[in-house]
Formats: structure tokens, C-alpha cells, sequence
């Protein structure tokens, strides 16, 4: 219900219609988005923790069983179990630079721990646990065992054909590389979302039902009251407004002006003779 003069009855803090008293675009994570966040961070967590379980194991049976042992072969020779000290990056990469991947290992899981807060993808949780799992395995190697701090030999127990010797560590992170490369060519980003987003501020597409808006120096719509039509509006007269209603509304009802035409088509009363 709306007063004489248009003006609406609605409090000066009341929301328009339509309107929710949530900003439509604050750039605030969602509230429901957040349990569906941490379970790709659990995933995350949980896949670094398996790989990094099974790399301590599988390294510690190896050394305990194998050290000072003829290599173990299986599958007629297609594969070697032995036990090999690699001072530098997976494949044995690199051996004279061990403190050097040491440092690249550290800032790796630092990275990957601080972009698991935007992660939204499964995959992309898949993969960043395979990086994370392998890169400290090593690392640990580096840490802990001999000769010394970050100056530590990897364990490297895995021999194929015409292939470097690695571990479980050196397989995730390979592994974890090429889903990388993967879900990237694919566009696929840590949000789980193809591509980019349509942005915030293109124009949306007319719904059935909503009223065209004027626009200043052309267009057609309703023109707002109290404002100058623009070139172009649409200026028609509004339909005429019942004595009655504007009674109710609280306003006088308007006295009959020059050239009005009452609905019986007769000349209003007043009119000039």
C-alpha cells in the first residue's frame, strides 16, 4: 500500500522486495561450503599420511632385510629388490646437490599446505596428497639419516630395466605430476570448475516477467517518479487513480481539471463554455 504522492509505507531500513540483507557478492567463503572444504582437505591429509606410512615402512623392512644382501629378483628378473643410497633428487637426479633439493623439498610442502585452504576438487586433493606424501618421505631421509642434517641419503630400494632405482616416495610425487599435468590440460582448477567463471559483471539475461529498466538516452520501461524522461522513455500517462483509493490512501481526491474526460464521454464539469 502506498501513500497520495507514491511514496512507499515501508521504514527507511526495510529491504526492497526481492532483496535479501545478505550482500549479493561479498567474496566471503559460504558458510555450507565450508564441511565439503575440509573434506578435500581431509582427503588431502589422509592421502599424504598413506603414502608417507607406506615409504617409512616399506624403507625401514628394506634396510632391516636387505643391507649387505645380492638383490632380491622377481618376476624372472623383471624387477630387483635392493638396498641403494641416493644422495640426490628421485631417479638418483642430481647427486651433488643434496642440501639444494633439501630446501626445494621444504618450500614444496610449504606451498602445497597453504593452497590446500582453496582446494575444492577431489582430484586436485588426490594429487596435492601424492606431492605432499612423496616430497616429505624424502625429506625425512634427508633430515634423519646419515651424514647429517638436510645432507642425508634417500633410500632407493625399486630396480626396473634400463631404469633408475626409487622408492615408493620418488613414485608418488611422479605420480602426483602427471595428474598435475592432467587436470590442468583439462582446465579443471582447485575449485573443481572448468575454466573460468562467468564475471560478476555481465549483464544477465532477461527472465520472463521483469520489467525492462529505462535507461538514460534511449531504451523504453517505466520512468521513474520524479525524474526527467530521458529521449526515448516511454511517457505515457499512468492509468488514472481512483478518488476512492486516494481517499483511503489518505490524500483529498483530485479536483477535475480542464479537458478531463468522465467515462460516460460528456465534457467534465468546470470546463470553460
Amino acid at each position: 500500500m502506498q501513500a497520495a504522492r507514491g511514496t512507499a509505507l515501508t521504514g527507511p531500513g526495510a529491504p526492497a522486495d526481492g532483496a535479501s540483507d545478505q550482500p549479493a557478492d561479498s567474496g566471503e567463503p559460504v558458510r555450507g561450503d565450508l564441511p565439503a572444504r575440509h573434506r578435500r582437505v581431509g582427503i588431502l591429509i589422509a592421502t599424504a599420511v598413506i603414502v608417507l606410512g607406506l615409504d617409512i615402512t616399506s624403507k625401514l623392512l628394506v634396510v632391516a632385510n636387505l643391507s649387505d644382501r645380492a638383490p632380491v629378483r622377481l618376476l624372472g628378473g623383471f624387477l630387483h629388490l635392493l638396498v641403494s643410497r641416493n644422495p640426490g633428487a628421485a631417479f638418483s637426479i642430481g647427486t651433488s646437490m643434496t642440501v639444494v633439493f633439501s630446501v626445494i623439498a621444504v618450500g614444496v610442502i610449504v606451498v602445497i599446505l597453504r593452497t590446500s585452504r582453496r582446494i575444492r576438487s577431489v582430484p586436485w586433493a588426490l594429487t596435492l596428497g601424492l606431492l605432499l606424501g612423496g616430497a616429505t618421505g624424502n625429506l625425512l631421509d634427508r633430515i634423519f639419516r646419515s651424514p647429517g642434517l638436510f645432507r642425508g641419503y634417500v633410500v632407493d630400494w625399486i630396480e626396473l630395466p634400463h631404469w633408475p632405482v626409487f622408492n615408493l616416495a620418488d613414485s608418488a610425487i611422479v605420480c602426483g605430476g602427471i595428474l598435475a599435468v592432467l587436470l590442468s590440460a583439462r582446465g579443471i582448477g582447485l575449485d573443481g570448475l572448468r575454466g573460468s567463471a562467468e564475471p560478476s559483471g555481465t549483464a544477465r539475461d532477461t527472465e520472463p516477467g521483469d520489467a525492462p529498466l529505462s535507461q538514460n538516452g534511449g531504451g523504453t520501461g517505466p520512468v521513474s517518479a520524479g525524474t526527467d524522461p530521458a529521449p526515448g522513455d516511454d511517457v505515457t500517462s499512468p492509468p488514472a487513480r481512483d478518488d476512492a483509493a486516494a481517499a483511503d490512501a489518505g490524500g483529498a481526491p483530485r479536483p477535475p481539471v480542464r479537458g478531463d474526460q468522465p467515462a460516460d464521454g460528456r465534457p467534465a464539469d468546470g470546463g470553460a463554455g
